[in-house]
């Protein structure tokens, strides 16, 4: 193990959820519940379970409720909060630029607000020998969205954007599906990781995801992101209605399995 769980962790929560709609008429994304569970809720309660003891959480829309649901503290988590003016207009690159602060003070999971997932996922990421880890799966015909391709020594190689099942090419090498949970740190952040969002930013490349910032790193800059494979693990990312009913099956069979 590289050392001690990290003690803080940035979630990504800022963006519309256009695709969830209605449901994200009046509730922001991460509020959206999975059998009755807020997704946000699980995220902090799987953090806390894993001694993450300070969260700071990007808001943009409908802010204000992000911020009652869950507070200046969520069970031994702290909260803070950083606010996105312009998160109609920005990606998720921009978002996590906002949160430099947080990402310069230590050793940091980094997730997106919109991934349902079991706590033994971040364990994976601890337990991972290399100083900076992406949980992945294996990408399978219900997943859409980044994906990657690993290296001969271990760590992921190359990132192919908007991958579908489509797409996906016979003998191809296996793919990945990135989960959006990654650890990172504190000098990765300090040294690579911060730079390139301020030079991104200050660039003007406000739109940008996070995985866009990725592929630079790692194919510009070295970074050598080691993956963590959670294939047995339950857990979906939630971007529309129909994924919404993917990860209520997928985690009411949970519930099933453990009565």
């Amino acid at each position: 193990m590289p050392g001690d769980a990290p003690k803080k962790a940035v979630i990504l929560a800022a963006g519309i959820g256009s695709r969830l709609r209605p449901l994200t008429d009046l509730c922001p994304k991460p509020l959206v519940e999975v059998n009755g569970t807020p997704i946000l809720y699980n995220a902090l309660r799987n953090l806390e379970a894993d001694g993450v003891e300070e969260v700071t959480i990007v808001v943009g829309y409908r802010k204000d409720a992000v911020q009652y649901a869950c507070g200046t503290r969520f069970g031994a988590l702290e909260i803070n909060y950083v606010e996105s003016s312009v998160f109609e207009r920005t990606g998720s690159a921009y978002s996590l630029w906002l949160a430099r602060d947080a990402l310069l003070s230590g050793d940091c999971f980094l997730l997106e607000g919109d991934v349902f997932f079991e706590a033994n996922a971040l364990c994976y990421l601890i337990a991972n020998q290399a100083s900076d880890v992406a949980a992945v799966a294996r990408f399978d015909e219900l997943m859409e969205g980044s994906a990657v391709l690993f290296s001969d020594s271990g760590f992921i190689s190359t990132f192919r954007m908007k991958q579908t099942a489509a797409n996906l090419v016979a003998n191809d090498p296996r793919l990945f599906k990135t989960m959006n949970l990654l650890r990172f740190s504190a000098s990765t952040l300090r040294t690579t990781i911060v730079p390139a969002l301020d030079d991104m930013i200050g660039s003007g490349a406000t739109q940008a995801y996070t995985e866009e910032l990725l592929v630079y790193l790692i194919e510009r800059r070295g970074l050598q992101l080691a993956a963590a494979r959670c294939d047995e693990l339950r857990w979906y990312e939630i971007d529309s209605t129909d994924d919404l009913r993917i990860a209520e099956r997928i985690f009411t069979s949970a519930l099933d399995t453990a009565v």
